[in-house]
């Protein structure tokens, strides 16, 4: 029989929070692995969800309309459309909450959040407000069990990363394009753009002080020129990778001592496998896992492990997730882990036993919360850290959410709830100030406010 520590770290740490009406695991180490065997990347409440091919050729065809129209009109077509993404986005985040409410596999369900920030993107752009929601169900969630190559593929070549960091715009000064230009005497002289490749190399493989220099990402950036997205007027191409030879860069690359001599994309794709194979890639993908799951500052020897884990199996992620199941640090009954916003919703929710959003939606209290979904200011993404999460202005609001969602839940016994949630391992002062609590509203709060509860 498990201990109850260890079904709450399955339920809290690795999952995202019980609920209710689940019977407790027996098992909680095989309860976690056999969730890779059922996993489902496209669960039904997606279902009515658009792609973003279907989402870009809609934005493109009001564009291509709206240009030849008088400045009055353009402007209403414009102000239309943004209304349009911000509904199509709050839609979104709601389908999000919903899939991590009904899962049965929220181990999973967490590692997709956590690829998702690993590889951010922001909705603040106009056309990355259309196309977040589909950017995390067609490259993080098909690939979290999968390859680490095949993911970090799947969202370099996304248009949403592509517009995100600017790829779009970036010209190879050799290319075709840009010695048509050049003859034609043009005053802007077309370039690259690094942002890509930088973000690449410092967030996304092989993290920062890892040996690679300037010249290495500007290298890299010249390597990357023609991956782009199609434009308004290519219709059915406007949400779609396409890669443009015509703004390549021609001739060989030398980025951190390896020359590569391929042409067209396959220099680039070339490079992106060097870099997801890294030693350092895997030593930074290994600290971020264990960060996300143990604790903010992660025992070396769990790294060393994962990083390990991943060189061995070449960048199979389910091997890796295998050496974070296995290692007794992650096991620790303390919990170290203070939770986002997105991580306290999310548990708040599925412990009261809700499986639908209600009132407020989901999008403006995680913007309340601070942290609104794929709005990260930066593309490191959100942090991963208590000192990011934990200050008194943040707490505060996080209460008077409690309160709201506790107001919905009055026929719901705090102390009966409180023992289904945490396995019978509740903090002895937090089952004293539940029990004493002058009504089930107050208990509820409480519990939810609680150390234990904004923990895993």
């Amino acid at each position: 029989m498990a201990r109850p520590s260890e079904v709450a770290v399955a339920l809290n740490r690795f999952g995202l929070g019980a609920r209710p009406e689940d019977e407790a695991p027996a098992d909680p180490k095989s309860w976690l692995l056999a969730q890779f065997e059922s996993y489902d990347a496209n669960p039904a409440v997606f279902s009515g969800a658009p792609d973003s091919a279907t989402l870009g050729d809609g934005y493109a065809e009001t564009m291509l309309e709206a240009k030849g129209a008088d400045a009055d009109a353009k402007m209403a077509a414009r102000k239309t459309a943004r209304q349009e993404a911000q509904a199509l986005y709050r839609d979104e985040v709601d389908m999000r909450a919903r899939a991590a409410l009904a899962t049965s596999t929220p181990f999973v369900e967490r590692l997709v959040h956590f690829w998702s920030n690993h590889f951010a993107i922001s909705a603040e752009k106009p056309q990355l407000t259309l196309i977040a929601g589909a950017f995390e169900r067609e490259a993080i969630r098909p690939h979290v069990l999968g390859r680490f190559e095949d993911m970090l593929l799947a969202a370099v070549r996304h248009p949403a990363m592509l517009l995100y960091l600017d790829q779009v715009r970036s010209i190879g000064p050799n290319s075709r394009f840009a010695n048509r230009a050049a003859k034609r005497g043009g005053k802007r002289k077309p370039g690259i753009n690094e942002n890509l490749a930088r973000e690449i190399m410092e967030l996304h493989t092989l993290g920062v002080r890892s040996g690679y220099s300037q010249a290495d990402v500007t290298e890299f950036a010249l390597a990357l020129t023609g991956f782009s997205t199609g434009r308004a007027r290519e219709r059915d191409q406007a949400g779609a990778f396409t890669f443009r030879p015509g703004l390549h860069e021609p001739g060989e690359r030398t980025i951190m001592g390896k020359t590569y001599d391929q042409s067209g994309k396959r220099q680039a794709l070339a490079v992106l496998g060097d870099l997801a194979a890294a030693e350092a890639t895997a030593t930074h993908i290994a600290a971020k896992l264990a960060r996300h799951f143990i604790a903010d500052e992660p025992p070396a020897a769990v790294v060393t492990r994962l990083a390990e884990a991943f060189r061995r199996s070449k960048g199979d992620l389910v091997a890796v997730y295998h050496a974070l199941i296995d290692s007794p640090e992650a096991w620790q009954p303390a919990a170290a882990k203070f939770k986002t916003p997105w991580e306290w919703t999310i548990s708040a929710l599925r412990g009261l036993g809700r499986s639908d959003i209600g009132k407020p939606r989901l999008a403006p209290l995680l913007n309340q919360l601070g942290q609104p979904v794929w709005r990260p200011r930066s593309p490191a993404g959100y942090d991963d850290v208590a000192g990011s999460w934990a200050a008194p202005d943040a707490l505060v609001r996080r209460v008077e959410a409690a309160q709201r969602l506790a107001a919905q839940s009055d026929d719901v016994d705090p102390r009966d709830l409180a023992r289904k949630l945490f396995a019978g391992s509740l903090n002895e002062l937090t089952v004293a100030e539940v029990d004493r609590a002058e009504s089930r509203r107050t208990g509820i709060a409480l519990l939810l406010v609680s150390p234990d509860f904004q923990r895993r």
